[in-house]
């Protein structure tokens, strides 16, 4: 199977970004359990495992197109001060995967790897919810994680 080498390199990107994610959610649930706000770590920690299922599912099309999973460097994670803070760097991370997802999706749809574009497009559909999650919080109600 020949594998169009910007697909590759979008979901190179999308693994990195959802590394990237893992990082700052767990680091952000240590950070709201140091500040004694057990509620708020608990989501952040399934929000991690949320995106290392997503890594996963990226590592596993990888590896069925034959090419060994690799990340690059991840920037540090971005934490803050409050739970706004906290909240709205993960919003920013959220909006920055949407974009990266869609545009991984029609690249995929282009090179007509419908395989791959079908992954992108599931997890864009749940990255697409994380925002909306994020921005029920941000303006103080509560939003059950589906």
């Amino acid at each position: 199977m020949t594998v169009d080498p910007r697909t590759l390199g979008w979901l190179a990107r999308a693994l990195n970004h959802e590394l990237r994610a893992l990082q700052q959610y767990l680091a952000q649930s240590v950070l709201a359990r140091l500040w004694g706000d057990r509620e708020l770590a608990a989501k952040l920690r399934h929000e991690a495992f949320d995106e290392l299922e997503h890594a996963e599912r990226l590592m596993e099309r990888l590896i069925l197109l034959g090419v060994a999973p690799s990340a690059g460097n991840l920037t540090p994670s971005r934490l803050g001060r409050s739970r706004e803070e906290l909240l709205a760097a993960d919003r920013q991370l959220e909006a920055d995967a949407v974009r990266l997802y869609q545009e991984a999706a029609m690249q995929a749809r282009r090179a007509r790897d419908f395989d791959t574009a079908a992954l992108l497009e599931a997890i864009l559909a749940e990255e697409r919810a994380h925002v909306e999650q994020l921005d029920a919080l941000l303006q103080g109600g509560e939003q059950p994680h589906g």
